[in-house]
């Protein structure tokens, strides 16, 4: 009862807290060339398509941002492997992508290195044919972001980086080359 109680209280008081640990709002659009790849396949496939995604950049400290994302990533085969031969095996995604990140980033101007980890859901249907899966599923599925990439220009606006989600349920993982543009909110 006493340990309820407690709980009740901290719950209660929790709105009387005014702690900011944000220093800075933005949003953050990506655009870029999407790929999808099986985990594992005898010969080499990737296939291409579409990637658009946008954040919510809660700045913490110069070196450490949180970042909520939602994004679609649009996939296809088009029956080749990377050395232009026909080939029947496949991974493609459509899948609108949702979760958060962290970025550590080198609090450098003009040219800052990042990488990203966090935690994400798709949403949509997802293709893995090879010799080891057949996998066709539509859902809900979990994925793990990853991200290197460089913030460019004067204040970091510009933002170019290879960004993947593994997706071990489905045996796949997509990923995008994408530019971005950071535009700062008024607090």
């Amino acid at each position: 009862m006493k340990k309820t109680l407690i709980l009740v209280i901290m719950i209660l008081t929790s709105n009387l807290v005014d702690a900011q640990f944000v220093k800075e709002k933005s949003i953050n659009v990506q655009i870029g060339y999407g790929l999808s790849a099986p985990n594992n396949s005898v010969s080499e496939i990737v296939d291409d398509g579409f990637f658009a995604q946008g954040e919510l950049v809660l700045k913490v400290t110069s070196w450490f941002e949180l970042r909520p994302y939602a994004g679609l990533i649009l996939t296809n085969s088009n029956g080749k492997d990377l050395n232009d031969n026909p080939t029947d095996e496949k991974a493609e995604s459509k899948a609108f992508l949702l979760g958060g990140k962290a970025r550590v980033r080198a609090p450098i101007p003009w040219v800052a290195p990042y990488v990203e980890i966090g935690i994400g859901s798709s949403i949509g249907k997802f293709e893995t044919f090879t010799a080891f899966n057949n996998i066709d599923k539509s859902g809900i599925i979990y994925h793990i972001p990853f991200s290197l990439g460089l913030e460019l220009g004067r204040n970091n606006n510009v933002d170019l980086g290879f960004t993947y989600y593994f997706q071990p349920s489905v045996e796949q993982y997509v990923g995008a080359f994408a530019v971005g543009i950071t535009f700062p909110l008024n607090n």
